[in-house]
């Protein structure tokens, strides 16, 4: 956990404004993702995307990841892929764009991250049970007909290792059956010049101890690349998920 010497100082202030963030800050987010939120709109965006937006920058800020985001995001309905390196990768997706994520059914049970994504429209999977994989699969593609944004995480969890993991295919049955596209996005901390691997989670490392260690350490970007999108629509879904691996790597690999 120990950076350098500063890292209790980072602890005790940014800890302070996350405390503050989660006391004030949170529940007017939490209120306004309602069906009133959805219509009231804030220059070109919803209230509830805009509140949302505004929390997920502030605790970007707070954990000092200052989140930069190249290329375009292609409009709904559109099925976002993207490697998976900290939970914080919600967070920065979240302030860069509105869309619901599938995440593994622990999330829902973390503090404060799992009430906002269970308010947010998470969809919630419960790895190794053949039905929960069939009712994510609906319930993605009932979203995606809908005209909503979907983000997964291909990899199926956050691995150790400083390169991007094989993206398993199974929940790109949802963006073929929809016949929508797919994004490949590609995220990656970097600090000083280099890729930064202290935001994965460490071996047995639990999520409240994870949120003190990213408190006490320096600064980062965290870099967000929208990548070319695919059309899904006739395409075997394995082929969509080597194809949207490989780009995604192939971005993460690049010379910084």
């Amino acid at each position: 956990m120990w950076t350098d010497r500063y890292t209790p100082l980072r602890i005790v202030f940014r800890g302070t404004l996350l405390t503050l963030l989660i006391v004030i800050g949170t529940i007017p987010v939490v209120l306004c993702i309602n069906r009133v939120g959805n219509s009231i709109r804030v220059g070109n965006r919803q209230l509830d995307e805009f509140m949302l937006r505004i929390w997920t920058l502030a605790m970007c800020r707070i954990f000092s990841v200052r989140v930069r985001v190249n290329g375009v995001i292609e409009p709904a309905p559109t099925l976002i892929v993207a490697n998976h390196i900290s939970w914080l990768d919600i967070i920065a997706l979240h302030s860069a764009a509105p869309m619901g994520f599938v995440s593994k059914a622990e999330v829902a049970t973390w503090p404060l991250v799992g009430a906002l994504a269970r308010k947010s429209n998470t969809v919630f999977h419960e790895r190794g049970k053949r039905d929960s994989s069939s009712n994510v699969t609906a319930a993605m593609t009932k979203r995606l007909k809908d005209g909503q944004r979907v983000a997964i995480f291909p990899e199926g969890g956050i691995k150790p290792g400083d390169h991007v993991k094989v993206f398993h295919a199974r929940l790109f049955a949802a963006a073929v059956e929809v016949a929508c596209p797919v994004q490949p996005v590609m995220i990656r901390y970097v600090r000083n010049g280099r890729r930064d691997p202290g935001m994965i989670f460490r071996a047995n490392e639990r999520f409240v101890g994870n949120i003190f260690r990213l408190l006490g350490r320096p600064a980062c970007v965290c870099d967000i690349r929208f990548l070319e999108a695919v059309q899904a629509q006739g395409c075997p879904r394995r082929e969509l998920a080597e194809s949207a691996q490989a780009a995604v790597s192939a971005v993460f690999e690049e010379q910084l």
